[in-house]
């Protein structure tokens, strides 16, 4: 599975403790600051890869694209992507072939079907939520390291691939007789 998250350096107010009948404070800068947050998992052993960008175009996709493949070479990768316009670039596609990764795309709107939407979702709620950004580069780093600082089966399980409604449970059970 492969996703792509954006981090901004206002926070998302997820959930906010304050003395009873005082408003909290949330500092707002202004600045529209950003990063994107790239990650694969392996569903099968919970194996992540991360990389963070300032943007979110076909040349940062087919970089990660690159990176997949070092990463699990000699490996038959198959990615299971949403369709964001650089996953659906004629050039991603192109060298998603030349490097012998075979795509899957996912239907629209149907991040329940994109593991990654799920731990993306814990990453910013535990992380990310409620908290003034010290540097946008800071709370990237925070995130990537969250998710690399949990075991591999936390992962699978923060993502959902674990439940028995996982819709591909019966692949995740095929392949761990091959890892």
């Amino acid at each position: 599975m492969l996703d792509e998250t954006i981090v901004t350096e206002t926070p998302p107010l997820y959930s906010c403790y304050g003395r009873r009948g005082e408003q909290v404070e949330v500092p707002i800068t202004g600045n529209r600051a950003k990063r994107i947050l790239h990650e694969a998992i392996n569903i099968g052993s919970g194996d992540a890869l991360l990389l963070i960008t300032h943007e979110w175009v076909q040349e940062t996709h087919q970089a990660f694209q690159a990176m997949i493949r070092r990463h699990w070479r000699g490996w038959n990768v198959v990615l299971f992507e949403d369709r964001g316009s650089p996953h659906t670039a004629g050039d991603s596609r192109t060298l998603a072939r030349e490097l012998g990764i075979e795509v899957r795309l996912l239907p629209k709107a149907t991040p329940e079907l994109n593991a990654m939407d799920q731990l993306w979702r814990h990453v910013k709620g535990q992380v990310l939520a409620s908290r003034p950004t010290r540097t946008i580069d800071q709370s990237a780093d925070d995130a990537c390291q969250f998710i690399l600082n949990m075991s591999r089966r936390e992962r699978l399980r923060k993502a959902g691939v674990l439940s028995g409604n996982f819709w591909l449970a019966k692949w995740t059970q095929l392949s761990k007789n091959f890892l």
